[in-house]
């Protein structure tokens, strides 16, 4: 099993969804986070001001999969949420030891 982290634009996050519920993902969990990275901010103006914003708003996406999906999810996240433009995202892929169902303490890819 494989753990997904995918971070994107929040403006993309219903289609990723749709697509991941089409290829019968049924379960991830979602948050809101702020990051930096080749974006490294924007500069803001209030009351003839600048000041910088340094981190900005993104979506995390968590995903555990067995390994034969790992390739579709990692391909389809990222069709998805690709504009071209600098501040897109990534995606990391963890190794996951064990998974465990707490309502009926199913293990493994039964859990997922």
């Amino acid at each position: 099993m494989k753990k997904i982290e995918a971070i994107i634009r929040p403006e993309k996050l219903e289609e990723v969804k749709d697509a991941l519920g089409k290829y019968g993902i049924r379960g991830m969990t979602v948050s809101q986070v702020v990051g930096c990275g080749l974006q490294k901010g924007r500069v803001g103006v209030y009351r003839g001001h600048e000041y910088s914003i340094n981190l900005l708003p993104k979506i995390k996406v968590e995903i555990v999969v067995n390994d034969t999906k790992v390739q579709d999810v990692v391909d389809m996240i990222s069709d998805v949420a690709r504009t071209g433009a600098v501040g897109d995202g990534k995606i990391f892929i963890f190794p996951v030891e064990n998974a465990i169902r707490i309502r009926t303490g199913e293990f493994q890819e039964e859990a997922l």
